[in-house]
């Protein structure tokens, strides 16, 4: 298997990746999206058709650092 260290890795940890299910279903969104790396991501998604289309990839970049300074200095 190539991936056997992944595998094991998966199969030590399933009980921490599974434990919002002894949480109520109806809490199981708000556990899920709690990631703050899920929020970051959700907040550039939602200013990229703001900008429009980038010129390259540097510019993507630097919205991306912007964001991420601005989450760094509020905390």
């Amino acid at each position: 298997m190539k991936l056997a260290k992944a595998a094991e890795i998966a199969e030590t940890g399933i009980e921490q990746t599974l434990s919002y299910s002894a949480m109520p279903s109806d809490h199981w969104r708000c556990l899920r999206t709690n990631n703050p790396l899920e929020r970051l991501m959700r907040q550039i998604r939602r200013r990229t058709p703001v900008v429009g289309a980038f010129p390259d990839g540097k510019s993507a970049l630097m919205l991306v650092a912007a964001r991420f300074r601005h989450v760094a200095a509020t905390k």
